[in-house]
């Protein structure tokens, strides 16, 4: 989740909402939930990828990823 707060605080604040705009949610969603240590949903979790251009990976935000998105493989995707 760390690495997706860097992402979201490198972005111009316009480029934030856009951001979080593609992403389905709203940038105070995404950081409330990093402050709190939520989970987030598997949906979101692909959308914040694809949105990243793949600098946020799915497995960057949840633990759990080769339970839920197996075809990832084990692999080291935290690059």
């Amino acid at each position: 989740m760390e690495k997706l707060l860097q992402y979201i605080n490198a972005l111009q604040p316009d480029e934030r909402d856009l951001f979080a705009g593609r992403c389905g949610t709203s940038v105070s969603y995404l950081r409330k939930a990093v402050s709190l240590g939520q989970t987030l949903g598997p949906a979101l979790c692909v959308s914040i990828e694809l949105a990243s251009g793949g600098e946020v990976r799915r497995a960057d935000l949840r633990s759990d990823w080769p339970l839920i998105w197996p075809e990832l493989g084990t692999a080291d995707t935290r690059q």
